[in-house]
């Protein structure tokens, strides 16, 4: 049964049970405010009290967030951040996602993500997104955490893709391996939802809409990420 099939018969028995009440693109429109540093990690407003940025080891510069990275037997190479828009690099915001911290929330349409930190501030992440991204909403739990994951794609995109047939029994986790560095697979009622925030090596994807996929982080950032949160960790898809 491939994917396309799969992820119908799901939103088909799970429907009404997973569309987000009360939570809408228009509660994110302002997240990022004046008072917010666009160009760097980010801080909270001088009309606020806060610590300084450093207090967090995994927010300091852009230079340093992305620099090439030794992960394993893998190197990861330095992302050229300066390329990209500065609203889609790592940085702490103000929490205005009335949710509770611990719990990651996903704007497809805005190209962003969330992971709250406490009531008043989250970290905010830039996603690419696929076509299979804007399919789903609702909430769901992080049930699988994976480090360099295997990737075997779907029956319809080998159908569109039949150079991809080589990889219809998984493509090791590795460099060139869409799925990138990490994966966490996101679970609803106990079933796989088939969706997945996970790493890629197309830094020039994040912040766009592209053909296949679901939801792409930098592969510094999925890693951050992935070091933040255990498995149960709440995800809110919007």
């Amino acid at each position: 049964m491939n994917n396309a099939i799969r992820r119908r018969e799901f939103l088909a028995v799970a429907g009404a049970g997973l569309l987000v009440s009360g939570c809408n693109s228009s509660n994110f429109d302002t997240m990022t405010t004046s008072g917010i540093d666009r160009m760097s990690t980010g801080s909270i407003g001088a009309h606020q009290i806060r610590p300084a940025i450093g207090v967090d080891a995994n927010l300091r510069s852009a230079g340093k967030m992305y620099g090439e990275i030794r992960d394993g037997e893998h190197l990861l190479a330095a992302v050229p951040h300066d390329k990209m828009d500065p609203r889609f690099r790592r940085q702490r915001v103000v929490n205005k996602t009335g949710m509770p911290p611990g719990t990651i929330v996903v704007s497809p349409h805005q190209h962003h993500a969330w992971y709250v930190l406490s009531n008043d501030e989250a970290v905010r992440y830039g996603v690419g997104v696929g076509k299979a991204g804007f399919e789903w909403q609702g909430d769901a739990v992080i049930a699988r955490k994976a480090q360099w994951p295997r990737w075997t794609p779907p029956a319809e995109m080998i159908q569109r893709r039949p150079d991809l047939v080589k990889f219809a029994g998984g493509q090791e986790g590795g460099i060139d391996n869409p799925l990138g560095a990490r994966a966490l697979y996101l679970f609803a009622d106990g079933r796989d939802t088939l969706y997945r925030l996970h790493g890629t090596p197309e830094w020039d994807s994040i912040g766009k809409s592209m053909s296949s996929g679901c939801i792409r982080f930098l592969n510094q950032d999925i890693i951050d990420l992935y070091n933040r949160v255990p498995n149960g960790t709440r995800v809110r898809v919007i």
